[in-house]
């Protein structure tokens, strides 16, 4: 009788581990899939645009004749190549799958990919690359007219923490 129990127990075990590595695998293809639909694979793109300008800025600074452009070229695949062992989509992927499950449950990520599928989430996706440059741009120019004040603050806290000695100079 109790070979029979740890048999059957045995069975429930592997039965139930097949089950979760099932939903394990069907989560992680949801967030794979919600990843794609969030074109989560350009994240980076604005990165590799940054440093072929560095490069670019660098070779003009360097007022190297146009018979090196060559040279410029070889220069920007290398930093491509070493951008892509850091931050290649094939890099970041995984991880992402993991960020993305171990946050949303897998109905969740089914419900953000309905919505991310529907004419709003669709518009919502083209939009968002330019409603963050905005909300940017707006914090930006906002905090401008505050860093005098803090500027003034953290000289005046200066002042009053220095050493009485030094405030006589």
């Amino acid at each position: 009788m109790t070979k029979l129990r740890v048999l059957c127990t045995a069975v429930l075990l592997a039965c139930a581990s097949g089950q979760v590595l099932a939903d394990a695998a069907s989560h992680a293809a949801d967030a794979e899939r919600f990843l794609k639909l969030a074109r989560a694979d350009k994240l980076t793109v604005p990165v590799y645009a940054q440093v072929q300008q560095m490069f670019e800025q660098r070779f003009e600074q360097t007022q190297a004749p146009a018979t090196k452009k060559a040279t410029l070229e070889t220069y920007q695949a290398k930093a491509n190549a070493a951008l892509d062992k850091a931050v290649g989509w094939d890099k970041l992927k995984p991880e992402l799958v993991k960020i993305y499950t171990s946050n949303f449950s897998e109905q969740e990520l089914k419900d953000l990919i309905a919505f991310y599928e529907s004419p709003l989430g669709k518009k919502v996706l083209e939009k968002m690359p330019s409603l963050t440059q905005q909300s940017a741009q707006l914090t930006q120019s906002r905090l401008e007219a505050a860093v005098p004040e803090v500027n003034k603050l953290l000289s005046d806290m200066t002042t009053e923490l220095a050493p009485k000695d030094q405030k006589k100079q």
